[in-house]
């Protein structure tokens, strides 16, 4: 009646738990505000605390609500070798949150993200090939500028050069002549044969 039991001495493992997969973000820097970015499943995504400071509008619970559920996440981040969970924003969550919290700075940052962040985060993905132009992002304390690179040759565009000119890290100390001649007068006598 009573049917032999085997008993086992084994106790059922909760999962192992895998640990989330730390995505280092690119900074992007426009008047001096860092923009923290990154391209998840080909889409880009936002730090919200960053975006929040640059529309002058702190993102938090009650500022989420007006975005739907697929338009912000917890993501964690390499920062600085640490791991940090970080609520970002997806690109099209970015736009609505500059669309209901309307600044008239609002319309140069779209731009900004629009022309160049996500441009520059799309082409970090992609393989370089030196035939076609690939777009980055050339960057100091305080300063962005757009960089492309096309036939191994570095372009900044025109209307940058004022920007980057004016950076305090560009600004190099005039030498004084040393003769009131010109310089291609002091090199020719060096360049004659005889």
């Amino acid at each position: 009646m009573f049917k032999n039991r085997l008993v086992s001495n084994h106790t059922p493992r909760p999962a192992e738990a895998k640990a989330p997969k730390l995505l280092t973000p690119t900074p992007f820097h426009r008047h001096n505000r860092q923009l923290l970015a990154l391209l998840l499943e080909n889409q880009p995504w936002f730090s919200a605390r960053d975006l929040g400071r640059m529309i002058g509008w702190p993102l938090n619970e009650r500022t989420l609500r007006k975005l739907d559920a697929d338009q912000h996440r917890m993501i964690t981040l390499d920062l600085h070798g640490e791991a940090q969970s970080e609520l970002m924003v997806s690109e099209s969550g970015a736009y609505a949150m500059m669309v209901h919290h309307y600044h008239a700075e609002n319309r140069g940052l779209r731009q900004w993200i629009t022309h160049e962040v996500v441009p520059a985060l799309r082409d970090g993905q992609v393989p370089f090939d030196d035939c076609t132009p690939n777009l980055s992002m050339l960057q100091w304390p305080g300063l962005s500028v757009s960089l492309l690179h096309w036939h191994s040759e570095p372009w900044i565009r025109l209307r940058d050069m004022p920007m980057l000119l004016a950076h305090p890290q560009m600004q190099v100390e005039a030498r004084p002549r040393s003769s009131g001649r010109s310089w291609w007068r002091a090199v020719l006598p060096a360049s004659r044969l005889g």
